[in-house]
């Protein structure tokens, strides 16, 4: 059985740029700030989750240009959901499937997060994991 999706609404800002260095320290930019507080207020289905196995990240993100950067979005992502609990630690993300989209009018990502209690990688790779 396959986890629930999950819809955020919003334009995720990538990571990448959403931090700047002031006095020796990272900081987090005020529309990254604004947006974690946003997913954190929307995002239900994962909360709390706590998966601590491995796990697989499907992903679709529809940003309101096609200018981001799909990377830099997957790791603010996977940072929510760390810090909101879903899983212990990112590091056990094993398998990632990202799209991206543009929708000026309803920029949003949707994801679902599925944990592996065993791993059985055969050797293949592209075209074998659907």
């Amino acid at each position: 059985m396959k986890n629930p999706i999950e819809v955020i609404k919003g334009n995720i800002p990538s990571k990448s740029n959403s931090y700047r260095i002031v006095n020796n320290r990272l900081v987090k930019s005020p529309k990254m700030l604004a947006y974690e507080k946003l997913f954190m207020l929307q995002c239900r289905k994962y909360r709390n989750m706590n998966i601590e196995s491995e796990f697989r990240f499907e992903c679709v993100v529809y940003y309101d240009s096609k200018r981001p950067d799909l990377d830099g979005s997957l790791k603010a992502i996977l940072d929510c959901l760390q810090k909101l609990k879903a899983f212990k630690n990112d590091n056990k993300c094993v398998y990632i499937k990202a799209l991206k989209f543009k929708d000026a009018k309803d920029p949003r990502i949707e994801f679902r997060i599925t944990p592996i209690d065993k791993w059985d990688y055969s050797g293949k790779f592209f075209g074998e994991l659907e």
